[in-house]
């Protein structure tokens, strides 16, 4: 009995004695996670303080000096300038105008980061000292103003300061890290050509693809993200509608086009309202409707133009074949002989779906560095990103694209009160506040890739 007793005892104190030393060796490492973590921090900080200035810098000349899709050579000229300065292998004119940067930094995860460099056809109105003036010659010979209105601008200034903070941080950090300043984003081109050029075969297969895009909606110092589909499928369809044309007195004796492609236009709304699932998305418009050219002759064709929104290749493939059957339906309804000719743009824009895995380690990194009440899931958008194809090739890289905020709090809150909507992108009057949008891109860029190379 006394020897069952002083076992007990013995076992009972190794017992005590075991959790007690595993309970100081976890709050050991705990403590040492945590100065490294506020080490890794106050680094960035300190990098980035010395380097916002001239990241000011950049970001203005940037935005006084857009380029249009499919003409961005001085704009790569820059960013590859500023990519060599800071000890990258720098590729220019890979895929177009694109430009590839890569550090290699021992064994480890490739990583690839992605900003676009495009800009759009607008007439700058945000009254901001360093306006774009900029006007530029399109591809159809015609003179328009250019501005930053996507925020492409920001987008490269945090891709510079990404390159310099991880230059700056190479005893932190192993592996390869791959930074790509994509062309032509706003005509869907730009990524599919650096992919088509054989970007992995040549630069080495990433491990994980990051992108971040500015927010019209978020204030300044937070990000958000979308843990599965982010932004949309997006295909462009023209169609031609042809009639039998006449005076306009004499309705009887024709085939109204435009009556015919006005009732096209109605039934095309019935493949979201009708066929389309509840639970699915998807958007047709029809932005473009142009006939005839006087008051009293009807003419003997129509021509409209569409954008197609959807999150999956089913729904995207659905509403395009619907699309052919209606208009070739009511052409045939209509007694029309010639049917409609219906041409679908052959560079759409595939839906950006994040990898789930891949965002929630984003998330967690970002909520790190700037703080959980800062890191938003967000819904995802009907727009297109063709940062979507880097994810899309044979050796299915997941991928995350996480939004950017860059709006003053005070103005979200007086829209809020308001009611009047904020500058979207793509609007003459969208203008990103500069110093804490490039910081927080930057941190946050940084933080993913360090916390990503250290996986093993």
């Amino acid at each position: 009995m006394m020897m069952r007793s002083t076992l007990f005892v013995i076992s009972l104190l190794t017992y005590l004695f075991g959790n007690s030393v595993g309970l100081f060796a976890q709050k050991n490492t705990n403590i040492m996670q945590t100065q490294t973590l506020d080490k890794i921090k106050n680094t960035i900080d300190n990098q980035l303080e010395k380097n916002t200035p001239s990241l000011i810098e950049l970001y203005t000349y940037l935005h006084q000096n857009p380029e249009l899709s499919e003409q961005e050579e001085e704009t790569s000229k820059k960013m590859a300038s500023e990519l060599k300065k800071l000890g990258y292998e720098v590729t220019e004119k890979f895929g177009d105008y694109g430009v590839v940067a890569t550090m290699k930094n021992g064994k480890g995860k490739t990583i690839l980061i992605r900003a676009d460099m495009d800009a759009l056809p607008v007439e700058e109105k945000t009254g901001l000292s360093y306006a774009s003036t900029m006007k530029r010659t399109d591809l159809d010979g015609n003179e328009v103003a250019v501005m930053h209105a996507c925020g492409h601008d920001m987008h490269m200034t945090v891709l510079i300061g990404v390159a310099q903070t991880m230059a700056n941080l190479k005893d932190t950090w192993k592996g390869t890290l791959i930074l790509v300043a994509q062309p032509a984003e706003e005509v869907g081109s730009g990524a599919k050509a650096m992919v088509e050029a054989e970007l992995y075969k040549k630069f080495g297969t990433p491990d994980y693809a990051l992108a971040l895009h500015t927010n019209a909606n978020l204030p300044h110092g937070t990000i958000g993200y979308c843990k599965n589909a982010a932004l949309a499928n997006v295909d462009m369809v023209n169609i031609t509608v042809f009639g039998e044309g006449g005076h306009g007195a004499y309705p009887h004796t024709t085939k109204d086009p435009i009556v015919l492609a006005s009732q096209m236009i109605l039934g095309f709304q019935t493949i979201v309202s009708r066929e389309t699932s509840p639970t699915d998305a998807a958007v047709v418009t029809v932005g473009s409707f142009h006939s005839g050219t006087k008051h009293n002759i009807i003419s003997d064709r129509a021509e409209l133009q569409l954008t197609l929104r959807s999150y999956t290749d089913e729904v995207r493939n659905h509403t395009l074949a619907s699309i052919k059957r209606m208009a070739k339906g009511y052409a045939m309804a209509a007694g029309i002989e010639k049917m409609p000719i219906i041409e679908i743009d052959g560079n759409p824009t595939p839906a950006t779906i994040n990898d789930p895995k891949l965002t929630e380690k984003v998330a967690i990194s970002a909520k790190k560095i700037i703080g959980t009440e800062n890191v938003i899931e967000v819904e995802p958008v009907m727009g297109g990103e063709d940062f979507s194809r880097f994810g899309r090739t044979a050796e299915n890289v997941p991928i995350c694209l996480f939004w950017l905020g860059v709006v003053e709090p005070e103005k979200i809150e007086e829209s809020k009160k308001t009611g009047k909507p904020l500058p979207s992108l793509h609007s003459p009057f969208y203008a990103p506040v500069p110093k804490p949008s490039i910081q927080t891109g930057v941190k946050v860029m940084v933080q993913s890739a360090l916390d990503l190379f250290e996986e093993k």
